[in-house]
């Protein structure tokens, strides 16, 4: 059976109700966004669904409400989608879908679906789900931490620094038991423990950085050069119109990767020979410091992606300066 005979599902996701459309038949349903709910959700699809098949599910990001019913979509066997919401969006309004109610989002993320047939990944393992989690709320953890010392620098009252004092001594406590315990996962699990050293052989790449990675960029090892950069965010987007040659920008892509990939890279442009070599010849050749970082950024991120995939530890080559 091909693409378009093949049922395509948008849901809009909520806290409590998830909204979802089934095109092409056009049918609407809600049910709410619990266990019971869920339950419901997957009869109401595998009864749609039976003799024509299903193409796709797709939900959008939206802070964590989606996640557990992606994944019991996914246990259930059914294709998933988690979309960026700026593009289904984008979609949406370039469709002419301007107004907004939960089931119209859901029409929309349908025909987005259905229109640009958004690739369908394996969800994440329980263990993969753990270890994000740890990763999320030690950055969590490490906010709360700048900003308790942000109050501390601009605090002079005596009762007032000290109770920040306090917190920050709990904060810290936790963050470095939440360390332990991210390590600690790694460590336990044969698969993971490999892929840590070899990504902590390239130089520049600390244990939070390896571990964030781990975690929270799966598909590294898996994808082309060019889609796992597109994947990150740190692929340079054209942005020419005649004979006019615009700046190429990032754009998209996963923040909190590309947070400790500018910390891995920016600790590279020292230790780490190619990633020197490479930034040292930007700069003289009168790129920005910023726009020689972004490049360094996705040249480690190249690094790591080709070490993941040949299972081969980094070995360096002399790069002429």
């Amino acid at each position: 059976m091909n693409e378009s005979e093949r049922l395509t599902i948008g849901i809009d996701v909520g806290k409590d109700h998830l909204d979802f459309a089934i095109l092409p038949t056009g049918t609407l349903h809600r049910v709410t966004n619990d266990a019971a709910g869920h339950a419901e959700l997957m009869a109401l699809l595998q009864a749609a669904g039976e003799g024509v098949g299903i193409a796709r599910v797709v939900l959008e990001a939206t802070g964590g409400y989606e996640r557990a019913p992606a994944l019991a979509l996914a246990d259930a066997g059914l294709p998933v989608v988690i979309a960026n919401p700026r593009q289904s969006r984008d979609f949406a309004r370039a469709s002419g879908l301007l107004a907004k109610t939960d089931r119209l989002d859901a029409v929309a993320l349908a025909q987005f679906a259905r229109a640009l047939q958004p690739v369908v990944r394996d969800m994440p393992t329980r263990e993969q789900r753990r270890l994000e989690d740890l990763v999320h709320r030690r950055r969590q953890l490490v906010v709360m931490i700048g900003s308790e010392k942000q109050r501390l620098s601009a605090s002079h009252e005596p009762r007032v620094r000290t109770s920040i004092r306090s917190l920050l001594d709990v904060l810290e406590r936790e963050r470095r038991a939440i360390e332990r315990e991210l390590l600690h996962a790694i460590e336990q699990d044969p698969g993971w423990r490999d892929r840590m050293h070899l990504l902590r052989s390239v130089p520049g790449v600390g244990p939070i950085a390896a571990v964030t990675l781990l975690a929270e960029l799966p598909e590294l090892g898996t994808l082309s050069e060019k889609s796992i950069a597109a994947l990150v965010g740190v692929a340079p987007m054209n942005r020419d119109s005649g004979r006019k040659r615009g700046k190429r920008r990032t754009s998209g892509g996963r923040s909190s990767v590309r947070k400790v990939l500018y910390m891995a890279a920016l600790t590279a442009t020292r230790y780490n020979p190619v990633i020197r070599a490479f930034y040292q010849r930007l700069r003289r050749a009168g790129k920005l410091a910023k726009v020689a970082l972004t490049a360094c950024m996705r040249k480690l991120l190249l690094i790591l992606n080709a070490i993941m995939k040949t299972g081969r530890s980094w070995q360096p080559r002399p790069i002429p300066t």
